[in-house]
């Protein structure tokens, strides 16, 4: 079963059926401080209708002379160069402004990033907020203070015993050494369960294709997805005694904004967010999203090509400088192993329309990047999500991203099949996505390089799959229990299109 695609990011993306999951719940809880605002970087281009490119030449040496004469004689203006991976960031107003550089001598590949002028069209967001009544809140504390050493939310996250967190946090909370950047929407370093984790140096935002440092330009407006600081709770909510508990809630989390205030994540600011990952010795980055607008980048078309080559380099070049990426899969129930998907929501940015692609070409980037941890989701009973991406050799491990409490209902004390995280304004509540199951094996992965910190991001992975419990494919998968076949699951109990290598396992990352 295919399910429509919304036209949303993967980092709002909420599957159609999913009515609960369709907005986010948020817990009242100590206030504080309500986000500044960051300020919007300023766009280099003049005209409104100027595009943004990346040019990709040979990496280790500054632009050429030739291709910088080239570059300005098709009308376009240099953003910023990243010098280390041959990737140089244009704006330009010319519409034949690629098929022109391609041709210089030095250029390898050259595409727009999208297809909307600068600044892009709006997207619509996931709806109005669903709030939890003080009963529920106040019973989910009630619960917590019964259990000694839990938070006061902890007992609503039942996704931290699916893997094994909550056993892991009495041997290790993860090491201060260790830093996860989330690269999505920004976070609300402000968050009293963020702030005594936040990594300001490894903080940035990245939005116009280059790195704003201003303080505070990694938190999101009022107006913006909450989505980032969601994602770094999960991780890292610190343990103590407010809110919730992360699943790594001793290691450092930063902000790498790379959304912009439409809802896109565009190839320019996923290169600088992955570059500035490399730089500032993060350990592991979250990537819930995929880079706009092209859900899936074909190699023959000449412009998706070179997103896909500035992308690709940047992730190497962060893994290669030590960082293990790990990514989500997506909402959409695809199989991307099947030899053709429809996709109906490409470009987003301008006007989508029916495309039909082969994925083994095709890639939705970052996460079908090689060296990238592909992460599926899972819910409250421990089957794939009903809206979870799947695919043998594809999905690389699982984790909870929760599901339709109507469809996988968590134990008590325990309401809803969502998962927990933090909001902007010292806020709590619920979503569901691969976007959510990714920052659970983030947090993992943190958890192994405290424990083992001179291991490599080749050594932590494979730690990461052979910790991870082996789960056998669901088959029949009727998820909706209407009689029909949802999806179907292939290979063996250790390595299968469902679950990959199985659950990941927090205990286990602290214990071998």
């Amino acid at each position: 079963m295919t399910a429509p695609h919304p036209r949303h990011r993967r980092a709002l993306a909420i599957p159609a059926g999913l009515a609960v999951a369709a907005s986010l719940a948020f817990l009242p809880g100590t206030p504080a401080a309500a986000a500044p605002a960051a300020q919007a970087a300023p766009s280099t281009a003049a005209d409104a209708t100027s595009l943004s490119y990346v040019v990709n030449v040979a990496p280790g040496h500054r632009p050429s002379a030739t291709v910088r004469r080239a570059i300005a004689k098709a009308g376009g203006t240099i953003v910023t160069s990243y010098d280390r991976i041959g990737v140089i960031v244009v704006h330009s107003a010319n519409p034949d402004f690629a098929e022109s550089v391609r041709k210089v001598r030095g250029v390898q590949s050259a595409g727009a990033t999208r297809t909307a002028p600068l600044p892009s069209a709006a997207t619509t967001d996931t709806g109005a907020p669903q709030v939890l009544d003080g009963k529920e809140l106040a019973a989910a504390r009630a619960t917590s203070a019964k259990a000694e050493g839990q938070d006061p939310l902890e007992s609503l996250q039942w996704d931290l015993p699916a893997i094994k967190a909550d056993k892991a946090h009495e041997k290790s909370l993860g090491s201060k050494k260790v830093t996860v950047a989330v690269i999505d929407t920004g976070v609300d370093d402000t968050h009293p369960d963020i702030a005594p984790n936040f990594d300001r140096q490894a903080s940035v935002n990245c939005v116009a294709g280059k790195p704003d440092t201003a303080d505070g330009a990694w938190r999101p407006s009022a107006a913006e997805s909450p989505h980032g600081t969601h994602v770094a709770g999960e991780i890292a909510a610190a343990k103590n005694g407010v809110g919730m508990t992360g699943v790594a809630p001793g290691v450092k989390v930063a902000g790498i904004k790379v959304s912009n205030p439409d809802g896109f994540f565009y190839t320019e600011a996923v290169v600088c967010g992955f570059m500035w990952a490399a730089e500032h010795g993060v350990d592991v980055t979250n990537n819930s999203y995929y880079t706009d607008p092209w859900y899936f980048n074909c190699k023959d078309d000449p412009d998706q090509k070179a997103l896909v080559e500035a992308v690709s380099r940047a992730s190497r070049y962060a893994e290669r400088k030590g960082a293990v990426n790990v990514a989500a899969a997506g909402n959409e129930n695809y199989d991307l192993t099947s030899d053709e998907i429809t996709d109906p929501s490409s470009p987003n940015d301008t006007t989508p329309g029916d495309r039909t692609v082969d994925p083994s070409k095709c890639l939705d980037i970052p996460t079908q990047l090689p060296g990238v941890v592909t992460v599926a989701a899972t819910g409250a009973k421990g089957l794939k999500s009903s809206f979870s991406n799947h695919g043998l050799g594809v999905i690389d491990i699982a984790a909870p991203g929760g599901d339709s409490t109507a469809y996988q209902t968590p134990e008590p004390p325990a309401t809803s099949g969502l998962i927990l995280g933090t909001l902007p304004g010292g806020k709590w509540g619920y979503m569901a996505g691969t976007s959510m199951a990714s920052p659970h094996v983030a947090g993992v992965a943190a958890l192994i390089k405290s424990t083992h910190p001179h291991a490599s991001p080749a050594m932590v992975k494979a730690l990461l799959y052979a910790e991870a419990d082996a789960t056998a494919c669901t088959n029949p998968y009727d998820i909706d229990g209407d009689g029909k076949v949802d999806a179907v699951c292939e290979g063996p109990k250790n390595r299968n299109g469902f679950y990959g290598w199985g659950m990941a396992d927090a205990l286990d990352a602290v214990t071998w």
